[in-house]
């Protein structure tokens, strides 16, 4: 017997739901919840061994209460079953510990299939979304710059103060004068809200800058 709790802030939906599993042999809905607060409550007293969980409700959002889930009830497998298809859903659910992921609009055999499978320890997704996720690993996006909150001349700065240069330096370097690398530099210092030099740089090493010069 498969035990599954529903969390879903549309009573229509957490209707339709509890006429599913009830009607399906070896499926038992043992708590139902209309918000992300309500979803990690049940999690952690009825130890379902699925929550459905839907993304887009209210007080806490479904990535966040699939995130707590993970963290206090590791032991139940987060299905969800939203309207939401964009790829930021997609990836940050799975980030936070969704091991299923369908789309509202799923026929009701597809929606049984992927119960038992995550119930089963097997991460499923619905046609659409396993798409988006192969193209995502057999495409990897290029990594974003450190510091995307900069422009490319203060990162540029950035790397050189990085790599040990002082402003005179950096000034000649890059054709400007002090006065001008004084003031991206104290952009720099607003914009990664470090408190000076330093702290500035250790957080350029850390990210990599300067270990090229």
């Amino acid at each position: 017997m498969i035990r599954v709790a529903v969390a879903d802030d549309h009573p229509m939906v957490r209707d339709g739901l509890r006429w599913l599993l009830e009607a399906t042999e070896g499926i038992e809905l043992v708590a139902e919840a209309a918000n992300g607060h309500e979803a990690v409550r049940c999690a952690v007293l009825e130890h379902p061994d699925v929550l459905v969980m839907d993304l887009h409700m209210p007080d806490l959002d479904g990535i966040a209460a699939t995130a707590e889930i993970a963290r206090t009830a590791p032991s139940v497998a987060v299905l969800v079953l939203t309207m939401l298809d964009d790829d930021e859903s997609v990836f940050a659910a799975m980030r936070a510990g969704a091991r299923g992921y369908l789309v509202k609009g799923a026929g009701q055999l597809e929606i049984v299939r992927a119960l038992t499978a995550v119930a089963a320890g097997e991460a499923i997704f619905g046609p659409g979304v396993a798409q988006r996720v192969w193209q995502h690993f057999a495409n990897p996006p290029t990594q974003a710059p450190p510091f995307p909150e900069l422009t490319p001349r203060e990162r540029e700065v950035l790397e050189m103060m990085a790599a040990g240069s002082l402003n005179a330096a950096i000034a000649r370097h890059l054709g400007l004068t002090v006065k001008t690398v004084n003031n991206h530099i104290s952009a720099i210092f607003a914009k990664l809200q470090v408190a000076g030099r330093p702290e500035a740089i250790a957080r350029a090493r850390d990210a990599g800058l300067g270990r090229g010069r």
